[in-house]
């Protein structure tokens, strides 16, 4: 049960998270310079974790020399899917940007769980645990693409078509930020157990994205000065914390995955993703438009929660 409740308070933070660094990008004027801010703040903070909790952060060598390489990737993964989804915000909307990564994340911990992907546990896609994605899927579509389509059906509006055809690359962009994400999880988890700490492993994790992103905005947009505008008595202290949100996220994928699974962890996360996002849109906290909250929401959060149920069981 612990391991359970600590998957769905790993889930709680992403929405914050996500409020927190809009708000810091509204300030510093760019996604990459908002992203490299937050993975600096997480970077530092896991530093000083790791070295509190493992008391230093070196890497045997063994480790290095042996192990595959795709056990360092995890950063640069998690990097690829959070720039992707705030590059794709503007181009499909909300919904879509929230339910692709959502479709993604659940395909590829399927993948992962069923063929023991990266050294992660064995899951067996059976009958029972197929039933359940089915309801989960169901339940994610009634939160989030539910509401709106009903809104505008109530409204007797229809929204235009003619771009559908050429949103399609982004669509599957979106899916396949999702896919990356869930992967990076995998990763990181058999890492935090090569090196004995799912601290340590988030902190690399963070590092290396950290270095990419400081080649991107320094060399490559040269939009590393824009920080200073985030700078003043004027701004809220908040928006710098969300590198530490993230870092809770990726220390809790890497303790979790090794022990109940990539698919169990993905999908009690998303839980708790969904639900925290509800309360924010609820009560319009950290600067998000408020809203209220449906029967079919409150209809699809039932049917998630009955389909991990379904998936613990299996």
């Amino acid at each position: 049960m612990f391991y359970i409740l600590f998957a769905f308070a790993t889930g709680l933070v992403v929405p914050i998270q996500t409020a927190v660094n809009s708000r810091l990008r509204t300030y510093v004027l760019s996604p990459f310079v908002a992203s490299f801010v937050s993975f600096s703040v997480g970077t530092i903070f896991l530093l000083f974790m790791t070295l509190i909790t493992k008391h230093t952060l070196l890497i045997d060598s063994s480790v290095i020399l042996n192990e595959p390489k795709w056990i360092w990737i995890g950063g640069i993964l998690g990097l690829i899917g959070l720039t992707a989804n705030i590059l794709l915000f503007p181009v499909l909307g909300g919904v879509q940007t929230v339910v692709l990564p959502i479709m993604g994340q659940i395909i590829m911990s399927i993948i992962v769980d069923h063929f023991g992907l990266f050294h992660a546990p064995s899951h067996a896609l059976t009958p029972l645990r197929f039933i359940g994605l089915l309801v989960l899927v169901l339940g994610v579509i009634m939160v989030i693409v539910l509401p709106d389509w009903l809104r505008k059906r109530k409204q007797h509006y229809i929204a235009p078509d003619e771009q559908s055809i050429s949103k399609l690359p982004f669509q599957i962009s979106g899916i396949i930020a999702g896919m990356l994400m869930a992967t990076q999880s995998a990763i990181n988890g058999e890492l935090g157990h090569l090196l004995n700490s799912p601290v340590h492993a988030a902190f690399i994790s963070f590092f290396i994205g950290t270095v990419f992103l400081l080649v991107i905005v320094t060399f490559i947009r040269k939009e590393i000065t824009q920080i200073r505008f985030a700078i003043g008595k004027d701004k809220p202290k908040w928006i710098w914390i969300g590198g530490i949100l993230g870092s809770f996220f990726v220390f809790g994928m890497s303790y979790l995955v090794p022990i109940i699974g990539t698919g169990l962890v993905v999908i009690i996360c998303l839980f708790g993703q969904i639900i925290c996002s509800i309360l924010l849109d609820s009560f319009g906290w950290i600067g998000a438009k408020q809203k209220k909250v449906t029967g079919v929401q409150y209809l699809g959060l039932l049917f998630i929660f009955g389909a991990i149920i379904l998936i613990r069981m299996n």
